[in-house]
């Protein structure tokens, strides 16, 4: 695919039928890590095969870890302990992973060698003063391109570090716990919102000494990790998008079996309890130290809403969804204390108002969010600015329209979700890739 690639996707509302979606992308990318750090094989069952995924795989194996998988079901990572890595020939080039540049930073600022992190067009333009900014005050040199990528990193001799981070971000976290692994002490984050914490999960099932709350977590260094077995639960931002077809669908239900259900993520289920949705948990257990089960989601007159802003952080990642139903929506919904949506794979609020008001759809965009009247949206173009969970949101969008919706440049949906259009083609969405 190019950037030429698009989806075209056409009116209808016909879905219905039980799938399941492909493993967790934050998960994933912590599993190769943590196991490239550990002392012994991980293994690393329901690994998402995506872009941004394959990246940091590339990257540990040009760091000296060997990886094997011959077999995509069963990834085996020969851990090379917590100072094993290899100084890197090349740059190591991260693709559109930020999640894959910013926890590598985390851990690269502890190696006694220096490294350099790039990406592609879209990850050069994101923002990663927010992660070197602590890491150089636990003692390592990384130089940025005016706090842009690419990122030439100096690690060394960490020091412990507390630290109040200005922005809730579970990317930013997670870099400076990893950097607390290799330090002599305590290290500290505090955020002012609740952030997902797979990080401090996987760390504990590693083995490292790890405590947390909702708006802190602290990790005790030097550390030594074991390796596991990690199974990946089903993304549950991807599901978002089949919970999402099921609420508009004149027929359903719509079920998603093995997504994953950890607390910190899911605030896009109490959104659409808001907005009238019908969604069932059922099936609940635990893979390994995370919490899975099966929802199923009925048809539903969606009505528009204020989110509350303790919902934003737990949402994050969904919000482009959430306008996307808001058009199809009764009502306004409003959605504040965004800002983070401008520094994502693209300025968010700004490509989803573009989009939605160029298909008839009333939008007030304001800094931090975005105030969207429900209507009938028309057929027309859309860009997605590359931007893989703005082109799904679009593709949803017109399950409700008069007409077909072109997306373009949608080749990054490959990032997180593999096989996305033959999977919501298989419950009844009409779309085509061209």
């Amino acid at each position: 695919m190019t950037d030429r690639a698009r989806i075209v996707a056409s009116p209808g509302r016909d879905v219905a039928g039980s799938i399941q979606v492909p493993g967790d992308k934050s998960i994933s990318h912590r599993a190769l890590i943590l196991g490239a750090l550990a002392e012994g094989e991980t293994v690393i069952r329901g690994f998402l095969p995506g872009e941004d995924c394959v990246a940091t795989l590339k990257a540990l194996r040009q760091l000296g870890v060997a990886i094997d998988d011959s077999d995509p079901e069963c990834i085996r990572v020969r851990g090379a302990g917590l100072t094993g890595l290899q100084a890197p020939a090349e740059v190591l080039d991260l693709g559109n992973s930020g999640t894959g540049m910013r926890l590598l930073a985390g851990v690269l600022a502890g190696q006694a060698f220096e490294s350099e992190l790039t990406g592609d067009e879209s990850l050069r333009s994101r923002p990663m003063e927010r992660v070197a900014a602590p890491l150089g005050r636990m003692g390592a040199r990384i130089i940025s391109s005016g706090g842009y990528p690419p990122l030439h990193i100096q690690g060394g001799a960490l020091k412990p570090l507390f630290y109040e981070s200005p922005v809730a971000s579970a990317q930013v976290k997670s870099a400076v716990l990893l950097a607390g692994l290799y330090a002599d002490g305590t290290t500290r984050v505090e955020e002012p919102g609740v952030t997902r914490d797979h990080t401090e999960r996987m760390l504990q099932t590693f083995g490292a000494d790890v405590m947390c709350g909702d708006r802190a977590a602290e990790v005790r260094g030097p550390a030594r990790l074991t390796a596991t077995e990690i199974g990946v639960p089903g993304d549950f931002s991807s599901a978002a998008f089949a919970l999402a077809a099921g609420c508009l669908s004149s027929k359903g239900p719509v079920e998603i079996t093995g997504v994953g259900i950890n607390p910190t993520r899911t605030g896009l289920l109490e959104i659409l309890k808001l907005m009238g949705a019908d969604i069932a948990i059922t099936d609940v257990a635990t893979l390994g130290s995370e919490p899975i089960a099966t929802l199923t989601v009925n048809p539903a007159a969606l009505k528009g809403t204020e989110i509350p802003p303790e919902l934003v952080p737990l949402a994050i990642d969904e919000l482009p969804l959430v306008f996307a139903l808001a058009a199809c929506a009764g009502g306004e919904t409003r959605v504040t204390g965004a800002k983070e949506l401008r520094h994502k794979e693209s300025d968010r609020i700004a490509i989803m108002a573009m989009g939605l008001s160029s298909l008839g759809i009333e939008v007030d965009e304001w800094p931090d969010g975005l105030s969207v009247k429900g209507g009938r949206l028309r057929g027309g173009t859309v860009n997605s600015a590359g931007d893989h969970r703005v082109a799904m949101a679009f593709s949803i969008a017109a399950m409700c329209a008069r007409d077909t919706i072109e997306i373009l440049d949608t080749a990054n949906v490959a990032t997180s979700f593999p096989g996305y259009v033959p999977l919501m083609q298989s419950i009844g969405l009409q779309l085509a890739e061209g």
